[in-house]
């Protein structure tokens, strides 16, 4: 409990206007916080259901190795190691519909790994 004498000062009529200005300080203060943070719109995040991420994980047939192949959505590592064995039997990959020629990989299948593939690179001619 405060001292009876700063009570008394606050509630007195000359410590009106210096309680009145904190608290019109302090309205505006949070007036200014949530204009900022986006209004009624709303800038900040549900943390019950977040935004999806944007972010695709993404390889390159030819380059990418066993353990980057495995963990693509529904490939495992006997169908990474048979896209390996076919890159090294029948050289790079020229486009990514050539996956269907691997063993174990159907259309379903390439179809939800085309958006984390990254486009084949044309083959550069030697001189």
């Amino acid at each position: 409990m405060p001292p009876p004498d700063l009570a008394r000062g606050l509630a007195s009529a000359p410590g009106q206007p210096l309680v009145a200005g904190l608290l019109a300080a302090g309205l505006a203060a949070m007036a200014a916080w949530y204009v900022a943070s986006g209004g009624l719109a709303g800038g900040l995040v549900d943390h019950d259901a977040p935004p999806p991420p944007t972010v695709v994980f993404t390889v390159d047939l030819n380059t990418a190795d066993l353990t980057e192949l495995a963990t693509m959505p529904g490939l495992g590592p006997a169908t990474a190691a048979r896209i390996i064995e076919h890159r090294r039997t029948h050289g790079p990959f020229t486009d990514i519909d050539n996956l269907l020629d691997v063993p174990g990989i159907g259309a379903v299948t390439l179809e939800g790994l085309r958006a984390h593939l990254r486009p084949v690179a044309p083959a550069v001619e030697a001189r």
